[in-house]
């Protein structure tokens, strides 16, 4: 449907080479650090890489939860010090094994995460980092005034680890463990993040609209997020303690956290292996300034905290995304493996009988104070019928359409979807029982893929987990979905664009994208906000046939549209707005020979 040459085509030496780089780069870091490990390095040399892995994972979790989902938190050293200090009393003081204290540590972290982020969760703006750093300075100072805990000087003599009768103290025995952990959260990680539940967390990003449309419990996954983060913390924090086998309050305060903060920024916030980089490279830096820089000023002090402000800033203005970004993006990508041919159909939905009443709107009502936006708005939509919604600009058509679809609550009236009432549910109630719709702005996640932004619109169709996806337990149902978006997507002319990616597309194709997705979720009733916009002549013409097509199948569909060329020459049934007030409906032939509708448009009667 659309012209591809516009975009640059990988090469097969382009594809050679990326999956070298980046299905390859997990092998070759595991690879680097066994030579690491078996070189005659020093031990100050294997220490600071201990330490490097031992930040790596609550680094990583900053990944999912600040990179990828968007949410600010200063409270990672807090869960940090959750799982150190767990440890660190039930193997001094009951005699417990570290490989048993593990396990409740991230049980309390699970517990204490779970709730913290129920509270802080609900916040938005500013209000969510402050209220982390609260929750990071509380926990600092009820470990340091605690005299089962040592107060501020903390637990001392926290045993080693062994395992089988062999002492993992030992430097470079800590070191594999350290490392394996890392890289095993790395590709666990990695997983999620390819999976159904990583396409939901990647659109929480952007607002919650979209993904809630979608089906997507947002609340629940910022949650689940959250617990993720403190539980990769949680087990640095545990390392951490059997390491140094000594505990204080010092390394889970604010400053770590904000440092923890400062690692991701600087690595990548959005990148796996940004965790690795923004690690390693604050750590090494940290301990080398510390060195020199009381040599060239003739005096201690922590200089080094300057320069990292300096260093942030600089980070912040040349490279926002990190310096693994810097590196990712001159990376080609290599199209996703198309294994999903033969795979099974996902369930369908059974759909209405054609002429059956799909949405009863009676008498909807919207006030926002003493403004009247949405004035007793009343009309059906049947199966196998384009209805149009027009109108002037400000009539209330987007107000209708949010109030439909549960993104506004009615001031009164019902909204009766296949005769069941769903006033009054959230948007994701509304699409579990068959209303899908797009968006007047379009709604998508720039950084993935066509395919995978169409395969979110199936997430509802489809039901495994964050730990199916990171033990590879979903393969046979990604299969399914990434089969069923390529469908919809060559159902709309899109079939050339599956592996672009969605912020590189011109407005025609992402609204098309929109659609596919839309039409992923396997609705019974479509609803579509200016799906012409920034098509061109053909393009809409195109689409038009999509959508008789598609109304062929027996599938209702809502149209609002201020192309109204396109509205006559598809739509079976039109309902004209005007200042919030039904003006009238009927045929496009009624409708055209309206005077009425003349005067709405022109502003005068004829």
């Amino acid at each position: 449907m659309h012209s591809l040459s516009t975009y640059a085509t990988p090469t097969d030496n382009d594809r050679s080479a990326s999956n070298l780089l980046r299905s390859g780069g997990l092998w070759a870091l595991a690879a680097a650090l066994t030579a690491l490990a078996l070189l005659p390095l020093p031990d100050f040399w294997i220490i600071q890489l201990n330490y490097i892995g031992i930040y790596v994972l609550p680094v990583l979790g900053l990944v999912l939860l600040t990179g990828v989902c968007g949410l600010t938190s200063f409270g990672q050293a807090a869960f940090v010090g959750v799982g150190a200090y767990t440890s660190a009393y039930l193997t001094t003081q009951l005699g417990l094994s570290p490989w048993f204290t593990l396990w409740m540590g991230l049980g309390l972290t699970t517990a204490s995460a779970t709730l913290i982020g129920a509270i802080t969760l609900r916040m938005s703006g500013h209000y969510l980092p402050l209220a982390t750093m609260a929750w990071a300075l509380a926990l600092y100072y009820l470990l340091g005034n605690l005299d089962a805990l040592g107060k501020y000087d903390g637990i001392l003599s926290v045993p080693g680890l062994s395992l089988f009768g062999l002492d993992l103290g030992k430097l470079r025995l800590f070191y594999a463990l350290v490392w394996a952990l890392a890289l095993l959260a790395c590709v666990a990680v990695v997983r999620l993040l390819n999976s159904r539940t990583g396409r939901a967390i990647r659109a929480l990003a952007g607002g919650t609209q979209m993904a809630e449309a979608m089906g997507v419990d947002t609340f629940r996954y910022k949650v689940g997020v959250f617990v993720l983060a403190a539980m990769l913390a949680s087990i640095s924090g545990w390392l951490f303690a059997h390491f140094q086998q000594t505990v204080n309050p010092s390394p889970f305060g604010l400053k770590m956290g904000i440092e923890y903060l400062f690692m991701a920024v600087l690595g990548g916030a959005a990148h796996v292996w940004g965790a690795a980089a923004g690690a390693g490279i604050v750590k090494l830096l940290e301990d080398q300034l510390q060195v020199l820089l009381p040599k060239l000023i003739g005096t201690s002090g922590n200089y080094e905290l300057i320069v990292f402000g300096i260093l942030i800033v600089l980070v912040l203005k040349y490279l926002p995304s990190g310096l693994w970004d810097a590196i990712d993006r001159r990376l080609p990508r290599a199209p996703r493996k198309q294994d999903w041919a033969q795979a099974p159909a996902l369930p369908m939905q059974p759909k209405p009988t054609t002429g059956d009443v799909v949405l009863d709107v009676r008498a909807i009502r919207k006030q926002f104070g003493g403004l009247v936006a949405v004035n007793d708005i009343s009309f059906q939509i049947r199966a196998g019928q384009i209805t149009g919604l027009i109108g002037p600009n400000g009539a209330g058509k987007s107000t209708t359409f949010n109030l439909v679809t549960g993104v506004l609550g009615l001031t009164s009236g019902e909204v009766l979807f296949r005769g069941e009432r769903i006033s009054g549910l959230p948007s994701r109630a509304i699409a579990c029982r068959g209303m899908s719709r797009t968006f007047q702005h379009v709604k998508m996640v720039p950084d993935m893929t066509v395919l995978e932004n169409v395969a979110l619109g199936a997430h509802l169709r489809s039901g495994k987990g964050a730990l199916s996806a990171m033990l590879h337990w979903d393969r046979a149902e990604e299969r399914q979905l990434f089969a069923e978006a390529e469908r919809q997507l060559r159902r709309v002319g899109m079939g050339a664009y599956l592996h672009h990616k969605a912020g590189d597309l011109s407005m025609g194709p992402q609204r098309l994208l929109e659609i596919a997705r839309a039409l992923c979720a396997d609705p019974a009733l479509l609803l579509l906000d200016e799906p012409a916009a920034g098509l061109r002549h053909k393009e809409k013409q195109e689409l038009a046939e999509v959508l008789r097509t598609l109304r062929a199948e027996g599938m209702a569909i809502l149209l609002v549209e201020h192309d109204m060329g396109l509205v006559m020459d598809i739509c079976d049934h039109i309902v004209v707005m005007e200042f919030g007030t039904h003006l009238m409906e009927g045929t496009p032939t009624e409708v055209q020979q309206s005077e009425k509708v003349r005067a709405a448009y022109l502003g005068t009667e004829h």
